[in-house]
């Protein structure tokens, strides 16, 4: 009997690390097919005619679509399980890929920017929802915290990436290559990736809930009823914290879609090397993902909101640096990027990765991250119209889109520091 259960735990350890890594390259893969777009807007500008109107239509286009995406998956992912979903999603990604360096209008990206955003919203939520089933809540911030590096990696990857196929071969193999190297991530995960313990003959894995009021209702708990069970109080957490994840997205986005663009329109940069020191941004964020996992589980014993809050103020003080030298001093737009990125990545993997399994529970993990990056998702959309707008009525300014960001940041900070205080009186798993 004890053979029997030292085989199991050695036999799940191999299948967490399994799991680790099937997720892990396939979020990966997800911003190969997702940052190319970014990266390319000036010369993809440049060779169709495009205005910085049109670019801000076409990431609208993309970002109203991931948002559907994020809340269809919350739906769908329940009945396909997550492993499905993810293959699903990642296929289609990387066919609009090809659909991409094939085009040349307007109406053709936008199409397959659109259909892209769809498969880019199975993502989060699949990856999410299958972590859920394979690591206990005292484990998560560590785990999930090393986990979240697949967004910054995939990101700085990603972009050097499609900097380097603009620079050697041009804007539209930024694209076919994304497609090749997700195509490769897929045929790993539809060979490495299991659902559950159970479909491998391993034991469910038990846990415990801290927060009393934020059980679910059901009374069987363990069910596989569609019927997640959350109480009133899990269900107004889980809003909030998608309201949380607006202002962040909104920010991250904001950073993604039009740094590498300001770059070169505002300090002079040759496009690629505007690609590439846009990855300050990401860098420092795989370092602030680290150190917030690492903070959350160690020092704030698994209470995450606290923790982002105060980590999203200091956020707002790096906005505060670019507005005041960073407008107009490359270093000091470079330095401010990258503080901006080590303060907010790490309160964006806790809101919307290890957070979400925590308020949601394992069964409604997926149905939670879909609701929360849903949401969120909701934020890219407005600012890619905004600075759009800001950047052609302020004839190329910077300026009012820095004050913009810093108001954002505030806001963002607040509303997490709501969640701490409900989460103090008990009211939240958070």
């Amino acid at each position: 009997m004890i053979s029997n259960f030292l085989g199991e735990k050695s036999s799940l350890r191999t299948w967490q690390i399994k799991i680790f890594s099937a997720t892990w390259l396939a979020y990966v893969g997800y911003y190969f097919a997702r940052k190319a777009f970014y990266v390319v807007k000036s010369p993809l500008a440049d060779s169709l005619g495009f205005t910085a109107l049109d670019l801000a239509h076409l990431g609208t286009a993309y970002l109203v679509f991931y948002m559907i995406g994020q809340y269809t998956s919350a739906f769908f992912g329940r009945k396909l399980g997550p492993k499905l979903l993810l293959l699903v999603g990642m296929g289609i990604s990387l066919l609009c890929n090809f659909g991409f360096g094939m085009s040349n209008s307007f109406w053709t990206i936008f199409l397959f920017l659109a259909l892209n955003g769809l498969a880019q919203g199975t993502g989060w939520p699949g990856c999410i929802g299958s972590l859920a089933f394979w690591f206990k809540r005292k484990k998560r911030g560590t785990i999930l915290g090393f986990w979240a590096t697949c967004y910054q990696v995939g990101s700085i990857l990603a972009t050097s990436f499609a900097a380097y196929m603009l620079g050697e071969l041009g804007w539209r193999w930024s694209f076919f290559g994304a497609s090749i190297v997700l195509l490769i991530i897929w045929t790993i995960v539809l060979y490495l990736h299991p659902n559950r313990p159970e479909d491998v003959g391993l034991s469910p894995i038990e846990d415990e809930d801290d927060c009393e009021s934020c059980k679910p209702t059901s009374k069987n708990n363990d069910d596989d009823s569609d019927k997640l069970g959350w109480s009133k109080e899990v269900w107004t957490t889980v809003i909030t914290m998608g309201l949380v994840y607006f202002t962040i997205k909104f920010l991250r986005y904001a950073l993604w879609s039009w740094v590498p663009f300001f770059l070169n329109k505002n300090f002079d940069m040759e496009v690629s090397n505007a690609g590439y020191l846009s990855t300050v941004f990401d860098v420092a964020g795989f370092a602030g993902v680290l150190f917030a996992g690492y903070a959350s589980d160690k020092i704030f014993k698994g209470k995450r909101s606290l923790l982002s809050a105060i980590m999203l103020f200091l956020m707002a003080l790096a906005f505060i640096l670019m507005y005041v030298k960073g407008a107009t001093d490359l270093m000091f737009f470079t330095v401010s990027m990258g503080l901006a990125g080590f303060m907010l990545y790490g309160p964006d993997s806790l809101i919307s990765g290890v957070g979400a399994i925590d308020v949601g529970t394992k069964r409604g993990a997926l149905v939670a991250a879909g609701i929360i990056n849903g949401t969120g998702s909701i934020g890219p959309i407005f600012q890619e119209e905004i600075i759009g707008w800001l950047y052609t009525k302020y004839d190329g300014s910077i300026v009012p889109i820095l004050i913009l960001l810093f108001s954002m940041a505030i806001v963002s900070a607040l509303l997490t520091f709501y969640l701490w205080w409900k989460s103090k009186r008990g009211k939240a798993n958070l």
